[in-house]
């Protein structure tokens, strides 16, 4: 009797102590619960703040927004008006000028003025007729332009080695053929329709220079062929070339610290000249660890250096440069050929923002430019792209004035 009643406590006991214990886990699950829903009362209340916010926060920047909107027209509308008070203010400096234009510029100024271009036919002998020009030409070319887009492409014809260059004397109507990376040939014809017609470059008048030239970077400037040259172990020289006499006039040394190509594409050219509105141009790298490109302004008479300028264009992936304006232009490639494009824009006058700066790609063709050379009095550029001559007519816009 004694062992059952022993067995009926202990079992007894183990009910009850069972009970308590899941009683317990039961209060500790509740009192969870009761917290999690606590929270999640605050979460909700919390978004609703947020959202509450939110709707103020987009209120008034809509607010904002309009009232910028309305700022944005006013200032526009100012704007065209002070563009249209400019323009009636140039109108009258131009009648004023006109009116009391100095009498060593009369004869040509009115011939500039009726015939709406520059006269290229003009005969060249007297020193006074020459003088006159250039005081003429020096008050009429300060231009405010940069490239706005390319307007057309013509694809003149294929001649020569898939390097090389072609330019036209904004002077004359004469067309300069340098056919490969270097040479003592230059090839003249008389007008680009007479290249377009000859057969290959016979038929043109060969000029024989005293020594050669180097990299398809020469100009062709004011009757005056300026290239590079270079010998081993020499100093980097920019040579002038009188076309019409056939000698050398002036030959200018050119000290860098190493030869370095300006162009990583093009490795043949150690330094680039460039003609434009505003007279000659040359880029150049001073070293090999100079990342971007160097701009000299150099007197076309004698060829000083008038002050030089870092582009802050890089030399990596560039191709070839030209010079509009006082602007320069580098154009980039990828070493597979692939589309070019101006990619960086340097003005030497501050005139051209970033904002402003053109994106401009050249239409797809045959490989990469060797050269690319800017003819002012036609706003074109004659290219040089895998021995085809092509040349890319340019839209041009007002530079921003800031």
């Amino acid at each position: 009797m004694k062992p059952a009643l022993v067995l009926l406590l202990c079992t007894v006991w183990t009910f009850s102590g069972a009970q308590y214990y899941y009683q317990g886990l039961m209060d500790y699950l509740e009192n969870r619960l009761l917290a999690i829903e606590d929270r999640m009362h605050l979460w909700h209340e919390q978004t609703h703040r947020y959202h509450t916010e939110l709707q103020d926060f987009k209120k008034l920047s809509a607010e904002a927004v309009d009232a910028l909107g309305k700022e944005h027209a006013m200032l526009f509308k100012d704007l065209e008006g002070a563009v249209v008070k400019v323009d009636r203010v140039e109108r009258e400096m131009d009648y004023v000028e006109t009116q009391t234009s100095p009498r060593a510029c009369v004869n040509k100024a009115d011939k500039v003025v009726e015939q709406g271009e520059w006269s290229l036919k003009e005969s060249r002998g007297e020193e006074e007729e020459e003088e006159d020009w250039e005081e003429l030409y020096s008050r009429v070319s300060d231009c405010v332009e940069i490239i706005a887009g390319i307007r057309s492409v013509k694809i003149l014809k294929r001649v020569g080695s898939p390097k090389g260059m072609w330019t036209r004397d904004p002077r004359s109507s004469k067309v300069y053929v340098f056919n490969g990376t270097s040479g003592d040939t230059v090839f003249q014809f008389n007008s680009v329709r007479d290249f377009s017609n000859s057969s290959g470059v016979t038929g043109s008048r060969q000029i024989k220079l005293p020594d050669d030239w180097r990299g398809p970077g020469s100009a062709v400037y004011n009757d005056h062929l300026y290239y590079i040259k270079h010998e081993a172990d020499a100093e980097v020289q920019v040579v002038k070339y009188d076309l019409m006499s056939g000698s050398v006039t002036d030959i200018a040394m050119f000290p860098l610290d190493n030869l370095a190509t300006v162009y990583s594409l093009n490795p043949e050219i150690i330094a680039d000249l460039a003609a434009d509105d505003e007279g000659l141009w040359l880029l150049y790298a001073s070293s090999d660890n100079e990342p971007n490109i160097n701009l000299a302004k150099m007197d076309p008479a004698t060829l000083d250096i008038e002050q030089i300028w870092d582009t802050r264009c890089p030399r990596e992936n560039a191709e070839a440069a030209f010079v509009v304006c006082g602007t320069i232009y580098v154009v980039y490639n990828t070493r597979l050929a692939s589309r070019s494009r101006v990619q960086c824009v340097f003005d030497v006058n501050d005139m051209v923002i970033s904002q402003e700066a053109p994106l401009i790609y050249f239409p797809r063709r045959y490989g990469a430019h060797a050269s690319l050379k800017y003819n002012p009095e036609e706003r074109q550029l004659y290219g040089w792209d895998d021995g085809y001559q092509i040349i890319y007519r340019l839209t041009m816009k007002r530079k921003l004035l800031v």
